[in-house]
């Protein structure tokens, strides 16, 4: 294989020629192609990872174009899959990388077959519960997971890797997370660079054989209000359901908490809260849609006319739609985790 366009890339001495061998040997996963997957992949195709799998279930819409960075206006005209829209932006940059599209969402049925043959799993989701999924099949499976996340102007970020370090469920317990999305408070494209780009850097450490050199913390950083820290990784912790006691609840996850179709209703019900505090949701939802609040619920319309209601008991009605992707998409984007 031809090296010359990573001729500059070579020269930094931790890389060179093997560091670039390495990486071109190695295949990595991508799941989700908004704004944290679209600079990932665009860093890792650049530097000539050998294979890309990209999975992401959501189409190209205007907002979009503020931060997700392989994505353009004719994108939006056409509607394109984003997972397409990347695949066909990434080719042109290196002939050289496999990049592999697919389009759909990724599930406990699912992941176990995403993950086979991949050196390392690359979080661009915007969910916890995703991100909790992907935790539980790497570990289960002995593959290094790169977590990101980013609202507003700050972003977290680690490299976890099974039976080295903790993981995503030892430094952040499930259902302790903000429920804060880009959709509800918003996010400015230079905290997404930021943290996809340090997610890249690790990754790169990986595989180029650079273990010394990795990081080993979580951290969090605040661009605009220049706040910046890094949480040493603890022990492992053997009472973490996923990396100590190998239950991993992501791929056993009960009837409750998947989506149902109420049939004949053009509405999804999501059940994956147990409790829901219908005055804090009214605070976060009222700036972007028209709530109306009972004692009994709280119905959030949007200006696709699809709706949210939102329960006490935490469930949560998706309704204007009988697809299962287009109600999760929707919950993942107001709700969160």
């Amino acid at each position: 294989m031809d090296f010359t366009r990573y001729s500059r890339q070579m020269l930094f001495s931790p890389i060179k020629e093997k560091g670039q061998q390495n990486l071109a040997d190695s295949s990595v996963l991508v799941v989700g192609a908004g704004a944290l997957g679209t600079v990932i992949c665009n860093h890792l195709v650049r530097a000539g990872v050998g294979k890309i799998r990209l999975i992401d279930r959501d189409y190209v819409e205007l907002s979009n174009l503020q931060r997700q960075m392989l994505f353009d206006e004719d994108d939006v005209s056409q509607a394109l899959p984003k997972a397409v829209a990347a695949k066909r932006k990434l080719e042109k940059m290196n002939r050289d990388v496999t990049v592999e599209a697919i389009v759909g969402n990724v599930t406990k049925e699912n992941m176990e077959s995403h993950i086979q043959g991949m050196d390392v799993v690359m979080d661009g989701t915007d969910n916890f519960a995703t991100r909790f999924l992907l935790n539980d099949a790497c570990v289960k499976h002995s593959i290094p997971f790169s977590y990101g996340g980013v609202v507003s102007s700050r972003g977290m970020t680690a490299l976890f890797i099974p039976d080295e370090t903790p993981c995503l469920r030892c430094l952040i317990k499930e259902g302790g997370e903000s429920g804060q999305t880009c959709d509800t408070i918003g996010v400015i494209a230079p905290a997404v660079d930021l943290v996809s780009s340090l997610q890249c850097t690790e990754v790169m450490k990986y595989l180029t054989g650079n273990k010394q050199h990795l990081r080993n913390t979580l951290k969090t950083i605040d661009i605009w209000y220049n706040h910046q820290y890094d949480m040493k990784f603890p022990e492992l912790d053997p009472a973490c359901p996923a990396c100590g006691t190998h239950e991993f609840p992501s791929l056993t996850k009960s009837a409750k908490e998947l989506e149902t179709i109420l049939c004949g209703r053009d509405t999804v019900q999501i059940h994956q809260q147990e409790a829901m505090n219908l005055d804090e949701w009214e605070d976060r939802l009222s700036s972007v849609s028209d709530t109306t609040r009972t004692p009994f619920l709280l119905k959030a319309v949007f200006q696709n006319e699809l709706k949210l209601v939102i329960f006490p008991d935490g469930r949560v009605l998706v309704q204007g739609t009988e697809d299962a992707t287009v109600a999760r998409i929707m919950y993942d984007r107001y709700i969160g985790s």
